[in-house]
């Protein structure tokens, strides 16, 4: 065989050598993505099963729905009227004992909710009323101020500011709800349940004569008196 033929055997050879090289490793490079394609599929499918089994378990959120910015209040399930009969109630006050309705039988009653003792507005409301207890007490009236606080927050609420009208502790929110003072607030785009400011004048009979909804304190204890002197 001439130097040029064992040449040209050589390089074809070569050339075939490199030809298998590169297929073998294209088979290879296949195989790796394959694989790796599959092992991703894998795992996405795992982490997508463990975060709906992490979801399963948890609790339903309770968390009110946002709404726009601004004051707004609804009671929640509470037909409460005027002409209808004023829901029954038993509550501890002020200095110990309890407070019921059947305690003013024959009597007119007023019934002032706020939403938390010794803040400004509920302060004022319930200065208000103590500086009116005389010419209520004239108009054979009775005030009660409640709020959600405990007995003891009212009574230092009574101490620091001298009130003279008494407060109930309705903690349980039983007679807020009863009388459409708990529901759903909203303040500054957030929404969370509270205390309606709201007031309630029963005459003698035991049934609603007048009912304040959405109570601004300026002026609302001498109006409420109005109210009961023209029963």
């Amino acid at each position: 065989m001439s130097k040029k033929t064992r040449k040209k055997s050589s390089n074809t050879t070569g050339k075939r050598a490199a030809t298998k090289v590169a297929r073998a490793a294209r088979r290879s490079t296949g195989t790796s993505a394959a694989k790796t394609r599959a092992a991703a599929a894998k795992t996405k499918g795992k982490t997508a099963a463990a975060v709906r089994s992490q979801a399963s378990h948890k609790a339903d959120s309770k968390t009110l729905k946002s709404k726009p910015v601004g004051s707004a209040t609804k009671a929640l399930g509470v037909t409460l009227a005027e002409g209808a009969k004023a829901p029954a109630f038993c509550l501890p006050r002020d200095g110990g004992g309890s407070v019921s309705l059947k305690d003013f039988a024959g009597k007119k009653l007023v019934l002032f909710f706020y939403p938390r003792a010794d803040t400004p507005g509920c302060t004022r409301e319930a200065i208000d009323f103590t500086r009116l207890s005389s010419a209520f007490a004239d108009a054979d009236t009775a005030v009660l101020g409640i709020s959600a606080d405990t007995v003891k927050s009212q009574e230092s609420f009574r101490n620091k500011h001298q009130l003279s009208v008494p407060l109930l502790s309705d903690e349980q929110h039983s007679m807020l709800g009863a009388y459409g003072a708990w529901g759903e607030k909203s303040m500054y785009g957030r929404t969370f349940m509270g205390i309606i400011r709201t007031t309630v004048l029963v005459d003698s009979n035991g049934k609603i004569a007048r009912l304040w909804r959405h109570v601004k304190v300026d002026g609302h204890a001498d109006e409420v008196l109005a109210a009961a002197r023209s029963l």
